[in-house]
């Protein structure tokens, strides 16, 4: 059985991913944080370390994978940049170094539609030849623009290290909870006059199987991850049942200005962008060049998302 590695392997799609390939895999989970013991998969490998951490590296010479999967990422905007910078574009440095050095020749990482950047003449949609422009007053798309041009140079000066690097939209499954469902949840869903605010969606089961088949064929290459199709926020206040309140972006800008100043939300004016110019992603390439498929489009992502809430009430 091969060994895989796999980084935030206690997060949502680390720990699904997990049990997809321990079947078939010997499974080294590591993660910042420690799984507790009623919930460790049988035959999978635990380990905690940060991946900040210099001594990473002697957990992968102890195991020696053969693949790596790095999930391990700041998941939300609005966080404290130095510390998100810390962990995205340093922690994939180290990960990178420390997959090198064990003798890994595949490696996965998850990057995000958001290193395209959020920007007005962004097409529509988004393909992996278009220019990676992560805006440099939006911490977080910035930071997974600086990843990818990190993984760039590595490709040139070590090609014998495989990399599959997939840049997904928006994951939603069961149980999400995160700065995108807050926007839904809300009893007025609010959105900005002037633009449809498109989201490509994609469902935590293709995501993971995704990884799985990269990890299964060793693959490389750069892929958008995104079901068919896309949900405007208004079709999906549509869906929920709610009032659809669009602002004008000034006016939004100037409430998140105050709210920040009053340490209400850790969200500023320059997030507006974030909905304002949504990335649509294509999957063409995924598709045909990967061989995948996603299982569900845009509406049923959702659909999927929505039985799972009104089930839990």
């Amino acid at each position: 059985m091969a060994t895989v590695l796999i980084t935030g392997a206690a997060g949502f799609i680390g720990r699904a991913l997990t049990s997809a390939l321990k079947s078939a895999h010997y499974v080294v989970a590591v993660d910042l944080r420690e799984v507790p013991e009623a919930e460790r998969l049988p035959g999978v490998t635990y380990a905690v370390a940060d991946i900040g951490d210099p001594k990473l590296s002697e957990i992968f010479r102890t195991y020696q994978p053969q693949s790596v999967v790095h999930l391990a990422s700041v998941v939300a905007a609005g966080g404290d940049p130095e510390r998100d910078y810390r962990i995205d574009v340093l922690g994939t440095k180290n990960v990178l170094e420390a997959t090198l050095a064990s003798g890994a020749k595949h490696i996965v990482i998850t990057s995000s539609g958001a290193a395209y950047g959020y920007h007005a003449d962004n097409p529509v949609p988004l393909r992996e030849s278009d220019a990676l422009r992560g805006n440099e007053d939006f911490p977080y798309s910035r930071h997974k623009r600086l990843v990818e041009e990190t993984l760039a140079e590595w490709r040139e000066k070590y090609p014998e290290l495989t990399q599959t690097v997939f840049r997904p939209c928006t994951v939603l499954g069961p149980g999400t909870n995160n700065q995108i469902t807050a926007i839904f949840s809300r009893p007025v869903v609010i959105g900005l006059s002037g633009t449809a605010t498109p989201f490509s969606l994609i469902s935590e089961l293709d995501v993971v199987e995704a990884l799985a088949k990269a990890v299964n064929e060793q693959r490389g290459g750069i892929y958008n991850l995104a079901g068919d199709g896309t949900l405007s926020l208004g079709e999906i206040a549509g869906i929920l049942g709610k009032r659809f309140l669009p602002l004008p972006p000034a006016l939004l800008k100037s409430a998140l200005w105050m709210l920040n100043k009053l340490r209400v939300t850790p969200l500023g004016p320059e997030h507006v962008k974030f909905i304002q110019y949504r990335p649509v992603l294509a999957n063409d390439k995924l598709k045909t060049e990967f061989g995948y498929a996603p299982r569900f489009d845009a509406r049923a992502v959702f659909d999927r998302y929505l039985q799972s809430i009104r089930a839990a009430t």
